[in-house]
């Protein structure tokens, strides 16, 4: 552990700590900041940082001026739905790479992997044909189904290394007393699992709400989109862009996230350090 005794080395820990929080927070703030100027006060030669006339009218107009509560839903639709069976999918393939053995494991579980190497956009235009060809394309479950893809492979890797570390004593000693491979799974490992299945969850909820490309892609009705989309084409355009409309926006668009963080990240924080030491 680090250990500051003079009063020199806790003042130059404090100036690198306040240097690199304001660094990393100052975009936030912008953006809250912006979100409460008017119009006239945005688009100004020299922008000030705090608004001479704070104004909430940015929200006020944010859920009659666009389809935000409907693009809200189907974020939670897309994003949710990707996120569960991510973690679903991710559990039976990472517990069957750690604690089983047979013909071909290693080879299928890198070649997983391998998936995360590629640009998402070059599998986007893999995707596109496949989706369009089932029927796919403009429904929640075409979306659901490339969050899917794009999660997986990350998703069973962090459940593997997690996995990896739970002792195969507790795992042999529920066989001898006649347990199912299903039962010892779901009664005895998932619940030790817990702050892993929690991380990937959150991994993959936070990666599909934030997606844009793969949403603007794939989904094209306007009924349909989800904030990203919603975000650009309702806010930014050729001729004219609502900055502080779209700052409003940003920002009760990403409370969901926040908030779901705000609850989770105990669990986030064991799960991603978890496989770090090999117990």
């Amino acid at each position: 552990m680090l250990k500051l005794l003079s009063w020199q080395s806790r003042l130059a820990f404090t100036a690198v700590f306040s240097l690199i929080a304001g660094f990393l927070f100052l975009p936030l703030g912008w953006m809250a900041l912006t979100s409460i100027k008017p119009e006239a006060e945005v688009f100004v030669r020299m922008p000030t940082l705090w608004p001479n006339a704070a104004t909430l009218q940015n929200y006020a107009q944010l859920f009659s001026r666009s389809d935000m509560l409907l693009q809200l839903k189907n974020s939670l639709i897309t994003a949710g739905g990707g996120a569960v069976l991510t973690v679903i999918l991710a559990t039976y393939a990472a517990y069957s790479f750690a604690k089983f053995r047979y013909l071909g494991r290693k080879p299928l579980m890198f070649l997983m992997l391998s998936a995360q190497m590629f640009p998402f956009a070059m599998m986007l235009i893999s995707l596109y044909p496949m989706l369009q060809w089932a029927g796919l394309l403009n429904t929640h479950l075409g979306l659901i189904l490339a969050y899917i893809i794009l999660a997986l492979p990350s998703g069973t890797y962090m459940l593997y290394s997690y996995f990896i570390n739970i002792p195969t004593e507790i795992i042999e000693a529920a066989r001898a007393d006649g347990a199912g491979e299903l039962y010892i799974l779901h009664r005895i490992v998932l619940p030790l699992a817990m702050p892993a299945l929690v991380t990937v969850g959150l991994y993959s909820f936070m990666w599909a709400w934030n997606d844009l490309l793969f949403s603007l892609t794939l989904i094209t009705q306007p009924e349909l989109r989800t904030v990203g989309p919603g975000l650009l084409l309702n806010y930014i355009g050729e001729s004219r862009n609502d900055w502080g409309g779209a700052m409003a926006a940003s920002i009760v668009s990403s409370l969901p996230v926040v908030i779901g963080f705000a609850f989770l990240q105990r669990f986030f924080i064991q799960g991603l350090t978890a496989g770090a030491v090999k117990s």
